[in-house]
């Protein structure tokens, strides 16, 4: 899940990114804060983090523009505590309102719970990825390209699909591991690289034996080919 958060205050962009990132979440922001909408659209989040004060136009004109273009849950975070704030950002189709200073397990749970609402019954997530003209069955644990299929264990289901998910962006080995086993799957060091290398055998065979890029000391990388 990418998680697109409006926020031009760098230490508490800082906060919430390291915070959420933690918990499996991606998170991005505007480049700049002139066209917040061309940004989102690019990234394409499942949800939206926004501030009321930004730079140029505020959060209810970027919500209102947002809204023009997509139903993704958005959720305004801000210091402003007047009720006619909270009454205005619901008016322009905010989701939520979490006030300034905020918990991290409060606004944790909100979005979870937001996600759950939006996606278990939507139809913005979809069962499949796609990736390099293959199709990643995430139900099924299957990848397809052509006429070919493979099946992959789930630590290597587990390790494509986190990889395909940050596409063209450097997946550090220490952020996989962590992620396994967060996930209850128990690895260490020698085991990820077993497991990625087996990977790359079964993305041979479909002709992506080279989209997993090994960058030394840093990590992995999903190529766009």
């Amino acid at each position: 899940m990418k998680i697109f958060v409006v926020e031009d205050d760098q230490a508490i962009f800082g906060s919430l990114k390291e915070g959420l990132e933690k918990w499996g979440l991606k998170v991005v922001g505007p480049s700049n804060f002139q066209d917040v909408v061309a940004d989102f659209i690019e990234e394409k989040p499942q949800l939206v983090i926004m501030d009321i004060q930004l730079p140029v136009y505020d959060g209810f004109h970027w919500c209102r523009e947002i809204r023009a273009h997509s139903k993704v849950p958005i959720i305004f975070l801000s210091s402003r505590d007047h009720p006619m704030d909270m009454v205005m950002a619901m008016q322009m189709g905010a989701d939520d309102y979490v006030q300034k200073p905020f918990h991290a397990d409060v606004l944790l749970a909100k979005i979870q719970a937001t996600l759950r609402r939006v996606y278990s019954y939507g139809e913005e997530i979809s069962d499949v990825m796609e990736w390099n003209g293959a199709a990643i069955d995430l139900k099924r644990g299957l990848i397809r390209r052509d006429d070919k299929e493979v099946e992959l264990t789930k630590n290597e289901f587990f390790i494509l699909s986190v990889l395909v998910e940050a596409r063209d962006e450097i997946v550090s080995r220490d952020e996989l591991i962590r992620k396994l086993w967060d996930d209850e799957r128990f690895v260490n060091d020698n085991t990820l690289t077993v497991n990625v290398t087996r990977l790359r055998q079964k993305l041979a065979e479909l002709g992506l034996g080279d989209a997993i890029l090994t960058k030394k000391g840093l990590g992995y990388v999903a190529l766009s080919l």
